[in-house]
């Protein structure tokens, strides 16, 4: 279908962000005059109104960077062919690498100060939008390098994200996993394929789609390898140059989250490991299999009642299952749907998937390809979750402080996605209450048990270079398999192919970001819970996506009463995954 052919009403508007092209240049303008602007202020960075200034000019010309962005990139991703948007993306992208270099300077000169000084200006009403930020130069202090060093240091991104850009490359364009025949014709084998593939029930076209995909990673083990080794020696280096004890040191303290939650994760998974040992067996003995493969674990157990929603009925049923968060929630959804924040349908060109995105100052939106099966209504809540954290943070607090962390990015939209999954099953009966039951229980084992498992390995690669280990492809396999073998082997079949997964996994490539897809579950089913459980909960939560950057995130989550610091936390998840595999048990047993 053409974007033309689909109804305005089922299309976002984006003249909300930038209304038309000559605002857009505008905006360009803005940034282009405060790039030069912004470098007069470098080496007097040493007064009070000198600093302010240079503090608030350095924050609009961020807030009109990402503007123009935000703008040109969703145009594009309404349609990748037009042009205008591919070129307005790369200019926003220029000038942004321009604007990174220019004001460089700032966090190194400030660091200068003592921290006498920067506890005044973080006390201080006049810089009371910039405090979060002194906190964190106090706290990152030691860390940041000679003004000189950190421009080298920034100009080096330009090259040292290449390997990630090289692993894309391979990944989504010169990889070919050939052709497999599928319901009589042949059918090119790609990453959209493959998931469909492997949900199969023909058991034999799984196993064909998963020898042919990773029979592909291994014919080029050896130069994945080379680059993700790569990736681990540049995120050792930036650890090491900047003084952190390790790679996973300096990500969890960039994000200002206690290691000891990465720590916590992967021991409360290796202590309930026994669990997801429990769900396989469940998973073989209604498949009828006497061996599980691992391309048996993506198809259904149980079977999904049909069901094709139109968007209008879809979106009654996410707010119905939402009321427990109350009416101003309620109030949010309905103008989101009916204000033109969602672009729903698919089109040719446009960018698939789905997301939710926006600028400061203007309402969030959310990107959807749907087609009206169940899977898609849980997208639509999960991407509203996003879209209302993000508009209760920038509603309730400036610009400098709005932005929260990925650590609890996924939370607000995992809340959602229970709350409608809890909502289904309790009016559910019969073989859709089963399918539901199972949905769930695979949720936590592609969320919690999953991620943690590629967590274990980024730590086990990071920590084998850090003391010397060579990360050849060897290795890489070797210690792989071991993982795998410990989440699986009690009811797998040993294929030979399955040490080469880690080679398919992009988000390797921005590290240690998979271990916060677990700590969001874990989190979510915390949170989900306590409100079902009472419905004062619901302000705390409220409270907890208001705060945006302004704390710690570890600490903004101890609001909406989830403590990650203590193992009891985790533990509820498990029990929770516990409960809804007896209650599937029950339900299939005979």
């Amino acid at each position: 279908m053409l974007r033309n052919e689909i109804d305005d009403k089922y299309k976002w508007n984006l003249c909300d962000i930038v209304k038309d092209e000559k605002e857009w240049d505008s905006y360009y303008k803005i940034v282009e005059d405060g790039i030069k602007k912004i470098g007069e202020f470098s080496g007097k960075l040493n007064n009070k109104i000198t600093i302010l200034e240079c503090l608030n000019l350095n924050s609009s010309i961020s807030e009109a960077i990402e503007r123009i962005y935000v703008f040109a990139k969703m145009k594009m991703d309404e349609d990748s062919e037009v042009s205008k948007y591919q070129a307005l993306t790369d200019k926003a992208e220029r000038i942004l690498v321009d604007y990174s270099a220019e004001s460089s300077y700032i966090t190194p000169e400030l660091i200068k100060l003592s921290n006498e000084q920067l506890n005044n200006f973080a006390n201080d009403i006049d810089f009371k939008n910039h405090s979060c930020y002194f906190d964190s130069i106090i706290r990152e202090k030691s860390h940041i390098l000679s003004e000189s060093e950190e421009k080298l240091l920034s100009n080096m991104h330009t090259f040292t994200d290449n390997f990630r850009a090289a692993f894309n490359m391979f990944d989504n364009v010169d990889v070919d996993f050939g052709t497999i025949k599928a319901n009589g014709e042949k059918i090119k084998l790609t990453h959209g394929t493959y998931s469909m593939f492997l949900q199969s029930d023909d058991r034999i076209l799984r196993k064909t789609a998963y020898k042919n995909m990773f029979g592909a990673y291994k014919k080029m083990i050896n130069t994945i390898a080379s680059i993700y080794a790569g990736n681990v020696k540049k995120n050792c280096f930036y650890a090491k140059v900047r003084g952190y004890q390790s790679a996973i040191n300096k990500a969890m303290f960039n994000e200002n989250v206690p290691e000891i939650i990465y720590k916590n994760l992967t021991e409360s998974v290796d202590k309930n490991i026994k669990l997801l040992h429990d769900y396989l067996s469940l998973r073989k003995k209604v498949l009828g299999y006497s061996k599980l493969a691992m391309w048996d674990m993506h198809t259904p157990i149980v079977n999904e009642v049909e069901h094709l929603y139109n968007y209008e009925d879809a979106t009654k049923l996410v707010k119905e299952a939402l009321k427990p968060l109350g009416e101003d929630y309620a109030k949010l959804l309905d103008t989101a749907f009916n204000d033109k924040w969602i672009d729903v349908y698919e089109n040719k060109g446009k960018r698939s998937g789905a997301y939710s995105w926006g600028c400061y100052g203007i309402h969030p939106y959310v990107l959807l390809n749907y087609t009206g099966v169940t899977h898609d209504v849980f997208t639509i809540a999960h991407e509203l979750g996003h879209a209302m954290h993000t508009y209760y943070s920038n509603s309730s607090l400036p610009y400098e402080k709005a932005g929260y962390e990925i650590f609890v990015a996924e939370v607000a939209s995992t809340v959602n996605e229970i709350l409608l999954l809890k909502y289904l099953i309790k009016n559910a009966s019969g073989n859709e209450k089963k399918y539901l039951l199972s949905y769930y229980l695979d949720m936590f084992r592609t969320t919690l048990f999953r991620q943690t498992q590629f967590a274990e390995f980024e730590m086990i690669s990071h920590s084998a270079y850090e003391k010397g280990e060579a990360l050849t492809a060897e290795f890489l396999c070797s210690e792989y398999k071991k993982l795998n073998d410990k989440y699986y082997k009690s009811t797998t079949l040993d294929d030979g192919l399955i040490q080469y997964e880690w080679a398919r996994i992009p988000h390797f490539y921005n590290s240690f970001y998979v271990y916060k897809y677990a700590t969001g579950i874990t989190s979510a089913v915390v949170i989900a819970n306590g409100i079902l459980n009472d419905s004062k909960n619901v302000e705390s939560y409220k409270k907890f996506l208001s705060l945006g950057g302004s704390m710690p995130p570890s600490e903004i989550l101890k609001v909406a009463g989830v403590n990650l610091e203590d193992k009891k936390t985790f533990d509820i998840a498990m029990q929770e995954f516990q409960n809804t595999l007896n209650e599937l048990k029950e339900l299939t047993r005979g």
